[in-house]
């Protein structure tokens, strides 16, 4: 079972080449861009529980997929703008919106790029109700909490936010996905993200249990990546901090799984499979 966004960077990229994997039925890969080196083992594992459901958060985004079109708003920070893809088209939106297009065959997807390198949870709440007022979205994924633990954020100040931004999320009636941190390099130059993974990791875990207590869906990004040690830089750039063609390609492949399955279980990614 290999994942689609894999085969469309590979495509955009100029290649015809997928790699040769060998999946176990539990773990679906994506092959990865022609230009990364060999691998003999899946590269992006997806685990059942990096994509945590609370209640019928959900719903709306259900009933458009029945409905035929489905509009997810993604908005947060750099990772959502798509700093550090070598290309726009290799950032997490484009493959994101291509990968659950794949997957969702008979209906309209469309993902909105709303991200802003550098953002903290503070900024994204502030911007909210004029993105959901212009976009109109059944979904939103807001990325958050790496840049608040980078600038010494307190966790109070972080879940703050969040509650000011669920306001406006529940008033405006759309669904939401938290994504939390990402995971940094243990030996990036920049030592001082290196010692930032321990923060990120509990950040992460109180995202998860205050998503969960709103009632969000929340993706275990974190720990998720805990499993990209085949890809180049654990799928991270050279600057120790953003992600790297592959691990966009990785992500987006995690998201558009687990989330098509959520939406719709009859949604596999056999769509999506290599020869």
């Amino acid at each position: 079972m290999g994942f689609g966004a894999g085969a469309l960077l590979a495509a955009v990229a100029g290649s015809a080449r997928a790699q040769a994997v060998s999946p176990s039925a539990s773990e679906p890969v994506i092959p990865l861009p022609s230009e990364a080196p060999a691998l003999d083992a899946p590269a992006c594992p997806v685990s059942s529980d990096s994509l945590v459901l609370a209640g019928d958060g959900l719903l709306r985004s259900r009933m458009a997929v029945e409905a035929g079109h489905l509009t997810i708003l993604a908005i947060g920070s750099s990772s959502i703008e798509g700093i550090g893809a070598s290309r726009v088209e290799f950032g997490f939106v484009p493959l994101l919106q291509a990968d659950l297009q794949q997957r969702l065959t008979d209906i309209s997807v469309t993902v909105i790029n709303r991200g802003r390198g550098g953002e903290t949870a503070w900024e994204t709440a502030n911007r909210l109700e004029a993105e959901i007022a212009a976009y109109k979205p059944d979904l939103v994924i807001w990325q958050i909490g790496t840049n608040d633990i980078l600038r010494a954020r307190p966790w109070s100040a972080i879940v703050s936010d969040l509650h000011r931004g669920s306001a406006i999320l529940g008033q405006a009636g759309v669904d939401v996905l938290l994504v939390d941190p990402q995971r940094l390099p243990e030996d990036a130059n920049n030592v001082n993200f290196g010692q930032m993974n321990a923060p990120l990791a509990e950040t992460a875990r109180l995202i998860a249990l205050e998503g969960s207590r709103i009632g969000y869906a929340v993706q275990r990004r974190f720990e998720a990546m805990r499993g990209w040690d085949r890809l180049t830089r654990g799928g991270v750039g050279p600057d120790g901090l953003h992600l790297n063609d592959e691990g966009y390609a990785c992500w987006a492949a995690l998201t558009a799984e687990t989330l098509a399955q959520a939406l719709r279980p009859d949604a596999t990614s056999k769509t999506s499979k290599q020869p």
